[in-house]
């Protein structure tokens, strides 16, 4: 899986292989879910033995899982080939089937209200060990459904880590999944969340994929969002906000902007009204979320009056705000709650 089409096309014409066999290969492994080399029936034996000696399809090993009271939500650790864990999350709502990957082991930001950050960066994932973790969760789901509906709805790179410092990976990962030949998911069915690195959504905006862009803002204000998200000394507000009208225009696609409401610090009527005169021009809604509790961390969710009236304030002034439902608190599916209390 950390191959793209035309190189898995290349290897199988150096084995002297037709090319042919590279879309049986694609298919088995993205349409039928095969994760076992011997279940490829139409392919020769020796040619199933060759691929068995060279290559795996399965290197994430589920070794902790854990799901929702309500039975929506699952969320996996995954143990990598060299000993590393990452987290999965599945989300069940009424018409979708989303699965919440990561792309790093650990992640290099250090946000003061996330989990993942406490845990330290140790490296890039690979395209391979990001889509398998769709393909689990594909996997898991087809038994359930069957083949009469597609088991993965929507796909969000909001995990551990930063896409855009993975972005070679992160790309290749999105267009193997949307390949019609194989698992066609469709582009708009993916949403790219980033912390607000300007370069990654200005290279993004160039892609022609049309994918959501999620930019995680959390702050009205350069005071708070420095003492938040320590990236933004590289890229404050304003210049973050630019690279984002850039987007827009060069993609004629709204953004989202995703905002932790944490209690006294970014969620009083002032700030909604700082927050709303900020994005008041631009082609974007505001998703509002309560901050999941960390262990450890002083910092907790605003009362629920309070996260009401910054939505109302939010929608007085003009700015389409949906409040995003809480699942899997139960279980701890917060952004590296999970690797962070198994380290």
């Amino acid at each position: 899986m950390d191959l793209k089409y035309s190189e898995l096309e290349d290897l199988l014409a150096d084995w002297g292989e037709p090319s042919y066999r590279a879309g049986q290969i694609w298919e088995w492994v993205y349409k039928h879910l095969t994760d076992d080399f011997q279940s490829m029936t139409n392919l020769p034996k020796e040619l199933r033995r060759k691929l068995e000696e060279s290559f795996y399809i399965k290197t994430l090993e589920p070794v902790e899982t854990l799901e929702s009271a309500d039975g929506s939500t699952r969320k996996v650790l995954f143990r990598l080939l060299d000993g590393e864990t990452i987290e999965s999350v599945f989300m069940l709502y009424q018409r979708r089937r989303t699965v919440c990957v990561s792309t790093q082991v650990g992640c290099p930001i250090g946000c003061s209200f996330c989990a993942t950050g406490r845990s330290g960066f140790r490296r890039n994932l690979k395209p391979g060990e990001i889509i398998e973790q769709v393909l689990h969760f594909a996997r898991e789901t087809r038994k359930n459904l069957g083949n009469s509906m597609k088991p993965i709805t929507n796909v969000v790179f909001m995990g551990m880590g930063e896409p855009f410092l993975n972005y070679e990976a992160t790309i290749q990962a999105i267009r193997t999944l949307n390949d019609q030949k194989g698992f066609n998911l469709g582009a708009r069915r993916f949403t790219v969340s980033t912390v607000g690195i300007v370069p990654g959504i200005r290279r993004l905006a160039e892609e022609g994929l049309q994918v959501e862009l999620a930019v995680s803002l959390h702050a009205p204000n350069d005071e708070i969002r420095d003492r938040l998200v320590p990236i933004n000394k590289g890229y404050p507000i304003r210049r973050l906000l630019i690279a984002c009208q850039e987007y827009i225009k060069r993609t004629n696609r709204r953004i989202t902007f995703e905002y932790v409401l944490i209690d006294g610090v970014n969620d009083n009527i002032r700030h909604a009204r700082e927050l709303a005169s900020l994005l008041g021009d631009m082609l974007c809604h505001v998703n509002l979320i309560p901050m999941n509790p960390i262990p450890g961390v002083s910092m907790r969710p605003p009362p629920k009056h309070r996260v009401l009236a910054f939505e109302e304030e939010l929608k007085r002034l003009g700015i389409s705000v949906t409040l995003r439902t809480s699942k899997g608190a139960d279980i701890q599916a917060g952004c590296g709650q999970l690797r962070l209390r198994n380290l």
